[in-house]
């Protein structure tokens, strides 16, 4: 059995904050990046311009990370905007506060 290594789930919107994108990666800011910049031009993310990461949380192993993503998929969006709420009521672009950790 080889290394288990962290991952982190997030969630992108959209400039009106209409549209929500919950992923997962072990690379949160390499992912990122690539939405931002329409590295996948036929992914969702580049169809719906969400390039606003407005929430995120760490996990110590990525199969915790996967099953909190399908938590997070599985609920409303009541639940969503709780979520992001909580850790960002200004809806603020976290991409460069997570540059700088």
């Amino acid at each position: 059995m080889g290394f288990q290594y962290g991952g982190c789930v997030y969630i992108m919107t959209n400039k009106m904050h209409t549209v929500l994108y919950t992923g997962v990666t072990s690379d949160i800011t390499g992912r990122v990046w690539q939405h931002k910049n329409d590295f996948y031009p036929d992914s969702f993310t580049s169809k719906y311009k969400c390039y606003k990461l407005v929430y995120y949380c760490f996990y110590p192993r990525i199969e915790e990370a996967i099953g909190a993503e399908k938590t997070i998929k599985g609920g409303s969006r009541k639940d969503k905007l709780q979520l992001i709420n909580t850790m960002n009521p200004m809806w603020i672009d976290l991409y460069d506060k997570l540059m700088e950790e």
